[in-house]
């Protein structure tokens, strides 16, 4: 008798060119996502710069506004314009805080009376404490650097030669110490502060 076959059992292999093709949508599938990915940080990256171009800008715009009276109160009183612009930077963050922007007073001029009462930081026996002060009142950003200048100029009520030697700076270096020595703020990092955003936004081309 002759002997059956053994039936042979069917293999459920992929022909080579559907392999090929699902190797080629898988890849396709992960560079797409890994698109999609370059795509949105691109996004996120041009929203950032508009962002860092639209705050430049405001800032800029900050300074433009106050530069000319800054010059005009240098040939009147002798206080650098580099002096005034980063003092009122510092003072009022760029005319952003509320003793600025609804007061106009853009140096943190203290008052004797009157003024308004809000709280602000004091450097004392090294360390920061937040305290309550009276501060001027102006009507406008204007009427407020003329103050700061005759500030200089007076001196205070106690000594009228306080800030002598901001006046007799001949650099804004020297300015931006003396500021400090003289009394004018109690931050021991005043100086270089000043010094650093006038090096940063070329303030000195105001200078005279």
């Amino acid at each position: 008798m002759a002997r059956r076959r053994k039936p042979r059992r069917k293999t459920h292999r992929l022909k080579l060119p559907v392999l090929i093709w699902l190797i080629l949508f898988v890849m396709a599938l992960s560079v797409g996502v890994v698109g999609c990915q370059l795509i949105a940080q691109r996004s996120a990256d041009v929203d950032t710069v508009a962002q860092h171009t639209d705050d430049t800008a405001q800032k800029q715009a900050f300074i433009d506004k106050l530069a000319p009276y800054a010059q005009q109160l240098q040939q009147a009183y002798g206080v650098m314009p580099s002096i005034t612009l980063a003092q009122a930077i510092l003072e009022s963050d760029w005319g952003n805080s509320t003793l600025a922007s609804k007061y106009h007073n853009l140096f943190g001029i203290k008052a004797g009376s009157g003024g308004v009462v809000l709280t602000t930081q004091e450097y004392l026996n090294g360390k920061w404490h937040t305290v309550n002060g009276r501060f001027a009142v102006y009507a406008s950003d204007q009427e407020s650097m003329k103050a700061h200048a005759l500030l200089f100029v007076n001196g205070t009520a106690w000594n009228a030669k306080q800030y002598a030697e901001v006046l007799a700076a001949t650099t804004y270096q020297q300015a931006a110490t003396a500021l400090h020595t003289d009394g004018y703020a109690t931050d021991p990092d005043y100086p270089s502060k000043l010094v650093k955003l006038i090096q940063q936004w070329q303030l000195d081309q105001y200078d005279q």
